[in-house]
C-alpha cells in the first residue's frame, strides 16, 4: 500500500507563493502519474496538474503559467510550486497517484488560503 502525506499549505497574500510538498511511503516500486487536485468551498473537486514518471506534465488552464509540478523519484516526493496566488486559489488541495480520480491512492489535503 502507498500513503500520501501533503504539506506546506498555509494562509498567504494575493501574489504570493507556496510550495506543496508530497512524499509518498509505503511498499511501493513505481508510481508512474501522479497530480494535484483541489476543492473549494461550496465548488466540486478539480484536477489542478499532473506529473509522469517520464516528466510529462499538465496543467489546468486556470493555473498555467502560474503553478509549476515536478518530482524527485528518488525521493519519491512530488511537488507543486505556486506563484502569482489570487484569492479563487483558495482551497484544500490533495496529492492523489494513478490516472484519474477513481483509482490510486489519495492524501488527506493541505488547506491553502489566498487573503489579503
Amino acid at each position: 500500500q502507498v500513503q500520501l502525506v501533503e504539506s506546506g499549505g498555509g494562509l498567504v497574500q494575493p501574489g504570493g507563493s507556496l510550495r506543496l510538498s508530497c512524499a509518498a511511503s509505503g511498499i511501493i516500486f513505481s508510481i508512474n502519474h501522479m497530480g494535484w487536485y483541489r476543492q473549494a468551498p461550496g465548488k466540486q473537486r478539480e484536477l489542478v496538474a499532473t506529473i509522469t514518471d517520464a516528466g510529462f506534465t499538465n496543467y489546468a488552464d486556470s493555473v498555467k503559467g502560474r503553478f509549476t509540478i515536478s518530482r524527485d523519484n528518488a525521493k519519491k516526493t512530488m511537488y507543486l510550486q505556486m506563484n502569482s496566488l489570487k484569492p479563487e486559489d483558495t482551497a484544500v488541495y490533495y496529492c492523489k497517484t494513478g490516472l484519474g480520480p477513481t483509482f490510486g491512492s489519495w492524501g488527506q489535503g493541505t488547506q491553502v488560503t489566498v487573503s489579503s
